[in-house]
This record gives structure tokens, C-alpha cells and sequence, in this order.
């Protein structure tokens, strides 16, 4: 990454930005069983009809998600499952430095303890 222009860093950093919405995160996950209408993914996620056709406004400009009309409705679909590597890879990120974490908070306590109870 460090060979990328400005221009494409902007890129990058706004492709994060709507990822850094939870309710957009809970749009795709809705997603990732297949394709949707606006009511099943309010069921899916319990957002209401505003919020959801809000994020899939943005998640479809982004190219993240596609929409296909169909009659009088209009389905949404993931337009690249490879953004749920890219989710993969950051929950690995999390869990790897909270076990991380979990293990320096169990030495403290052995530290704290007193001698008698090591």
C-alpha cells in the first residue's frame, strides 16, 4: 500500500468508511444467504425501512451491493462476497489480540495474588 497515490488512499479510506457503520454491517451479513428485498432484511436486521434503504443507497453506490428490480419490487445482492474475507480478516485481528489481552489480564492476577495463593 505505501506505492498508492493520495487519490487512491482516499479510495481505500472512503471504502472503510461504510464499512464503519454497524447497521451497513448488519445489511451485508443479512446478505451473505442471498438475495433480498427491502422487507426481508428489515426482518433479517430489525432496522426499520428508512434506515435500511438509507445504508443500501450508500452500499450500492460504493459497489458493494447490487440491486435488481424485479416487478414492483427491488431485490439487493452482494456484488463482491470477497468483502466478507476482508470481514474475516479483521474479526481474526480482534479475536487474536483480545485472547491476547485475556492472557496478560490472567498473569496480572497471578501477579496480584498473594504469595501463599500462586
Amino acid at each position: 500500500m505505501s506505492d498508492l497515490s493520495a487519490a487512491a488512499l482516499t479510495q481505500v479510506a472512503d471504502y472503510f468508511k461504510v464499512l464503519s457503520e454497524l447497521s451497513r454491517l448488519q445489511v451485508l451479513c443479512a446478505l451473505k444467504s442471498g438475495t433480498k428485498n427491502v422487507s426481508e432484511i428489515m426482518d433479517a436486521t430489525g432496522l426499520g425501512q428508512a434506515n435500511v434503504s438509507k445504508h443500501l443507497k450508500m452500499l450500492t453506490q460504493a459497489g458493494m451491493v447490487k440491486r435488481q428490480p424485479q416487478g414492483v419490487s427491488v431485490y439487493y445482492q452482494i456484488a463482491d462476497p470477497l468483502i466478507f474475507d476482508l470481514c474475516e480478516l479483521v474479526c481474526q485481528g480482534l479475536e487474536a489480540r483480545l485472547q491476547a489481552q485475556s492472557q496478560q489480564l490472567q498473569q496480572l492476577e497471578i501477579l496480584r495474588q498473594p504469595p501463599s495463593n500462586r
